[in-house]
């Protein structure tokens, strides 16, 4: 149910194919761990930019916000981990904000923004890798000695003798 909500965003369109699947995995993620429709906020204001008498008037930017402090369905690591990776994008009240004034529309400005927000949600959560400790090998520290006494000697030989003033 909360996947349906997520990808048609209360409106009787559907995302396309390639963003309900970027969707899908994070909505069964948050819906297992009690995630419901009241932890996100939208709310529309006039876009910026050309257009004419359409956006001074037309209420098409839409802002979506989630309290990322106040989330039921973020456990402390996760809670932790969106605030270290989205930390630009979260104000000092805990919300993390998101913008979307691209289209014309306001219904696709609100798709796009419930785009957005899946995809840094799941960006965010997705552990990055171990580094694996690498050794620099005996041919590569010989190679750049060898690149250093060449250099040196190049230098050296630019000087004048030491007998002549």
């Amino acid at each position: 149910e909360l996947l349906r909500e997520l990808v048609e965003i209360r409106s009787s369109e559907a995302f396309p194919d390639n963003t309900r699947r970027i969707l899908e995995g994070l909505a069964k993620r948050l819906a297992a761990a009690g995630f419901s429709d009241d932890e996100i906020v939208f709310e529309m204001s006039t876009s910026s930019g050309p257009g004419g008498q359409h956006v001074n008037r037309v209420q098409t930017r839409v802002t979506l916000s989630f309290d990322v402090d106040r989330s039921m369905a973020l456990g402390d690591r996760e809670r932790a981990r969106i605030r270290d990776v989205l930390a630009s994008r979260i104000n000092k009240s805990g919300q993390l904000q998101i913008r979307s004034e691209r289209h014309r529309s306001q219904r696709m400005n609100r798709e796009d923004a419930v785009r957005k927000f899946a995809e840094l949600l799941r960006d965010a959560l997705i552990p990055e890798a171990p580094r694996k400790k690498t050794r620099v090998s005996r041919v590569v520290k010989a190679r750049r000695l060898d690149e250093k006494k060449r250099r040196s000697n190049v230098k050296r030989d630019r000087q004048k003798p030491a007998g002549e003033e």
